[in-house]
């Protein structure tokens, strides 16, 4: 089965578990390529300054400088960062010049004829072109229980609520936000994890979902 996943260049978490899924994934599945668009954290294209400055205003001052130090050090020592993992296992990395809805695009990804797209941290909203172009369709991963907390940053949110469960969800992408059929769910126990502990846990049970799927 020829794969290519479709990501974000995420420096805090993505790289070891996409390090983890292309060494985990069954021998009769191959990525064969993989898109990395840049980092969009609230699903849209804006500056440096504009996206730091919305961080700091939703999530407040320690989110902010806990993030922005990580993200400095990836900067500063780039060899774990997604396209270092990627050139490591040989798969092509995919840069888009145009949305990825667009002809150009879809056409661009259908040339290494998928039979599954894997949408992972993906920051664009997929429509028809995108979501039927391989046999097998299109699959993302959410992490959160699904139907709840669709959208951003679910694992903010899930802990600003006080939930005791959350988990992950690998679903079938349609033109919604966070709406299609479910494939696989798997649950966690919040306790006393910290948002990194959660994000980190969520993340690898996200991996292990995907090839359940």
């Amino acid at each position: 089965m020829r794969i290519v996943v479709i990501t974000q260049d995420e420096p805090f978490y993505l790289s070891d578990n996409l390090q983890y899924l292309i060494e985990k994934l069954p021998k009769h599945s191959t990525i064969v390529g993989c898109v990395v668009t840049d980092v969009s954290p609230f699903g849209k294209k804006e500056t440096f300054l504009q996206k730091a400055y919305k961080t700091y205003s939703i999530f407040g001052l320690k989110f902010f400088l806990h993030y922005s130090k990580k993200f400095l050090f990836s900067k500063l020592s780039p060899s774990g960062n997604v396209s270092s993992i990627l050139e490591r296992f040989d798969i092509q990395k995919i840069t888009l010049d145009e949305p990825i809805n667009s002809n150009n695009s879809v056409q661009l990804i259908r040339s290494y004829n998928p039979d599954l797209l894997i949408s992972i941290l993906g920051n664009q909203i997929f429509k028809e072109p995108i979501i039927n172009l391989a046999p097998l369709g299109c699959i993302n991963l959410h992490t959160a229980l699904l139907p709840k907390y669709r959208g951003l940053m679910p694992t903010f949110w899930v802990l600003k609520n006080n939930e005791k469960l959350t988990g992950v969800s690998v679903f079938y992408v349609d033109e919604g936000i966070d709406s299609g059929p479910i494939i696989v769910q798997e649950c966690v126990e919040i306790g006393n994890k910290t948002q990194e502990e959660l994000i980190k846990h969520t993340k690898k049970l996200g991996m292990v979902a995907i090839i359940k799927a």
